[in-house]
């Protein structure tokens, strides 16, 4: 016993020095406050970080005492942090996100992005013609939260007059907030549910798709088919948009479940999630601006033309961040 309190005790005589300028450089870097180290500091900081996880393969391996290794462990510990570890303030990753990890992440999926994409312009068209035939469908495909009043049975001022009208402009925040939420509930569940298989997140695009289809008939059929589009695309470029790309996320999750790989099926499906992630955070801002667009911008803009201009910069916009090719950084 006494030989090995005398081998630790020399142990820690030869190396201690360093031990005690590591966490003093740590201390002293930690918080925030990097720019405190000198250039020959920073340049010291791996060697004496090296050194001490030298020191504590030493210690684990010659039995030395247990307080000994609990320090030198924890020293290791944030080293490996300090000089490993990412160190970004908020701002800083915000301003990545923006930059860099979302757009990376809808680009990633542009495969099922197109296959969103399809299904939804499929179903839109089924809706269309399934109304434009029959004005019977319309009353099977549209939800009824969502028709307020707008229906076949509506004239044709009255339909002319919800595409201009204010609307009580005090109610306006009320309306965003309901169309908001359940534009929302539509993107997060055509995401959740990818897992099922795709078939849940496909039936929510479809289901979208023929809604979309479906009012635009109805108007067509009184000649409002141009003013029906200004006063939908004003908004629904930047949300449908999101919820094809919800959509994708789903079917990235889906087809993951269906082709694992080599691994477990809900460890896949874990790790599609985390890969799409910064997608879905971006889907929820997007969300959130075209809530604004839908419950205000659009009836207090009564313009046609501007709708559409509204329209056109809105989706040319996210096309070009999400799709153009970007200059690499210097590391």
């Amino acid at each position: 016993m006494k030989t090995l309190e005398l081998k630790s005790h020399r142990f820690r005589a030869e190396r201690e020095a360093d031990w005690r300028r590591l966490e003093s450089l740590l201390r002293k870097a930690e918080g925030g406050r990097v720019g405190r180290l000198s250039d020959d500091e920073l340049l010291e900081l791996p060697l004496l970080y090296r050194a001490a996880m030298s020191s504590l393969s030493v210690a684990r391996v010659t039995s030395l005492d247990a307080s000994l290794i609990a320090y030198l462990e924890s020293l290791a510990t944030r080293g490996y942090f300090f000089i490993y570890g990412v160190r970004t303030r908020p701002l800083e990753r915000i301003a990545r996100f923006f930059r860099q990890d979302w757009p990376m992440a809808v680009r990633a999926l542009w495969r099922e992005t197109a296959a969103s994409a399809a299904i939804f312009l499929l179903a839109s068209l089924v809706g269309y013609v399934l109304v434009s035939r029959d004005a019977d469908w319309y009353g099977a495909i549209m939800p009824g939260g969502l028709s307020e009043g707008r229906d076949p049975t509506a004239t044709t001022a009255f339909l002319k007059s919800i595409l201009y009208s204010d609307n009580g402009r005090k109610g306006l925040s009320v309306f965003a907030t309901f169309l908001f939420t359940h534009n929302a509930q539509v993107a997060i569940f055509a995401f959740a549910l990818g897992f099922a298989f795709c078939l849940p997140t496909a039936f929510l695009i479809a289901e979208t798709g023929l809604t979309f289809g479906a009012l635009i008939a109805l108007y067509a059929s009184r000649d409002l088919g141009f003013q029906i589009g200004g006063w939908l695309l004003i908004h629904g470029a930047t949300e449908l948009f999101a919820t094809i790309i919800a959509g994708a996320a789903g079917f990235k999750i889906g087809w993951t479940v269906i082709f694992p790989g080599d691994r477990p099926r809900l460890e896949a499906a874990a790790e599609a999630a985390r890969t799409v992630g910064a997608a879905m955070a971006g889907v929820v801002i997007m969300l959130v601006f075209a809530g604004v667009l839908e419950g205000v911008g659009r009836q207090v803009i009564k313009l046609d033309w501007v709708r559409y201009a509204i329209a056109a910069t809105t989706l040319t916009f996210w096309l070009a961040y999400f799709y153009l090719p970007r200059p690499r950084r210097s590391p």
